[in-house]
């Protein structure tokens, strides 16, 4: 029997091109849980903990604001972008 292991986005975003291509790519899907789920799996792979210093956000609620379903604010948001060291750019 083959035993597989869960996949985890995170473990492959270990460089600053494989997070920008990801959440770029999550931005292309119409579903914006999508989206989050990208910001979430980035947070991750750079450490919830750190991000929730950098960003004056508590763990737990940087956890409920990643959850799948949230409706998080905007503004929580570009606090996490700001605390992952990314932004987003518009292009015709």
């Amino acid at each position: 029997m083959v035993s597989l292991s869960k996949f985890d986005a995170a473990d492959y975003l270990d460089s600053e091109e494989a997070i920008a291509e990801y959440l770029t790519a999550s931005l292309e899907d119409e579903n914006p849980d999508v989206f989050l789920a990208a910001i979430s799996d980035v947070a991750k792979a750079r450490g919830m903990s750190e991000i929730a210093r950098s960003t004056g956000l508590g763990r737990e609620s940087l956890y409920k604001a990643l959850a799948p379903g949230a409706k998080p604010r905007y503004d929580t948001i570009l606090k996490v972008l700001h605390g992952l060291g990314v932004r987003l750019t518009v292009t015709p």
